[in-house]
């Protein structure tokens, strides 16, 4: 791999960086690599066997080929479905990147890539003075960006390039998510950011209509990632 990871932001919320992930995570599998999920920050969760656990972390964790903990897989977990840093001061706890960062080297150490997959957009805050970005700035990891196509997706593709480009990151390359039924001019959009964006398109999926098959595996260009 040109990267022991990568980072999963998002155009928007709700634009299948899970799913994305998942997928990501199954196809390196297919390349005989051993492969960790990270969450390192999730809000939404319930109490599963005594421990408040994430789903998106435990898709993440189905999809892994080893096994760890799940406080490693997902340090900070809280139980509404709110930004994560009103949630962390709700619980009154401070996510803290030192944190973070052990665990990454924690999974880092058992594996051959690790995916970490981010909350929201981009520029979502975790403290007042830390933002989810912090965490691909401080592991230096590439960023893989996925681009919800619905109405808007352009604009919002554009500003999060600039936004992550600006932070110093590698946009390694982005995914084509199709969350909008019936979107119109779906293939005219995805043909503009191919020539907008800098980075290769490695996947168009469906997450509407695939969410529960992990299919298109075999569609993903990952060639740019070895």
């Amino acid at each position: 791999m040109k990267a022991k990871g990568y980072f999963i932001t998002g155009t928007d919320t709700d634009v299948g960086k899970t799913y994305v992930a998942c997928q990501l995570m199954a196809v390196l599998r297919q390349q005989t690599l051993k492969v960790a999920g990270f969450k390192p920050v999730a809000s939404g969760a319930d109490i599963h066997d005594g421990i408040l656990k994430n789903n998106d972390a435990l898709l993440l964790i189905e999809q892994a080929s080893i096994s760890e903990d799940y406080q490693t897989i997902n340090p900070y977990c809280f139980a509404p479905a709110i930004a994560p840093h009103i949630a962390a001061q709700q619980a009154g706890c401070v996510i803290e990147l030192n944190t973070i960062k052990q665990k990454y080297s924690q999974l880092a150490n058992k594996s051959d890539v690790v995916i970490v997959e981010g909350a929201g957009g981009w520029c979502v805050p975790l403290t007042d003075g830390l933002g989810f970005y912090d965490i691909p700035i401080s592991l230096k990891l590439p960023v893989i960006l996925v681009v919800g196509l619905k109405l808007g997706c352009i604009n919002h593709a554009l500003l999060t390039q600039a936004a992550i480009l600006q932070s110093g990151c590698e946009i390694a390359g982005w995914v084509a998510n199709e969350v909008a039924p019936g979107f119109q001019e779906k293939d005219q959009n995805i043909a503009y950011l191919k020539n907008k964006l800098e980075s290769p398109l490695l996947a168009s999926v469906d997450f509407s209509t695939e969410k529960e098959k992990l299919g298109y595996i075999n569609k993903w260009e990952i060639s740019t990632l070895f």
